[in-house]
């Protein structure tokens, strides 16, 4: 979809950890859940953002089943190993050097032809459209 300036609207992302982290605990990122009707997928990194809910909820003053009923809510749709896995090699060979951690995010992202959602510059240099929060919400004009 296009708008009036000529700007492709994003219609999907698929978002690191940190964006999601954020979102949890109502930082700027909760907005682009709230406010928008961008389709949010994310690798199982959901995993790896229930460890860090005890201490975000300690942090943060906040009971951890809160914490976790926000990410319920976020409506996140994890993609599994078969989607990302035929990009793996592709995205390995862009982003290994500089994060090998990220390297299934952005498989995803090539896989399903979407840009990534982080505040990591990792993915700068990547030929993959990238957004931080504050540039998506800019694009949401939110």
């Amino acid at each position: 979809m296009t708008s009036q300036s000529g700007e492709e609207h994003v219609a999907c992302v698929a978002a690191d950890s940190n964006v999601i982290l954020s979102a949890l605990v109502g930082k700027a990122a909760l907005r682009v859940f709230t406010h928008s009707e961008i389709e949010v997928v994310c690798t199982k990194r959901l995993d790896e953002i229930r460890e860090y809910i005890p201490q975000m909820a300690a942090s943060y003053e906040l009971a951890p089943e809160v914490l976790e009923g926000q990410l319920r809510l976020l409506g996140i749709r994890e993609r599994g190993p078969d989607v990302l896995e035929s990009h793996l090699v592709e995205a390995s060979r862009l982003l290994s050097h500089r994060d090998p951690d990220d390297v299934d995010l952005l498989a995803l992202a090539l896989a399903l032809g979407v840009p990534v959602w982080s505040n990591d510059d990792d993915f700068r240099e990547t030929g993959v459209a990238w957004y931080t929060t504050a540039q998506l919400l800019r694009k949401m004009e939110v």
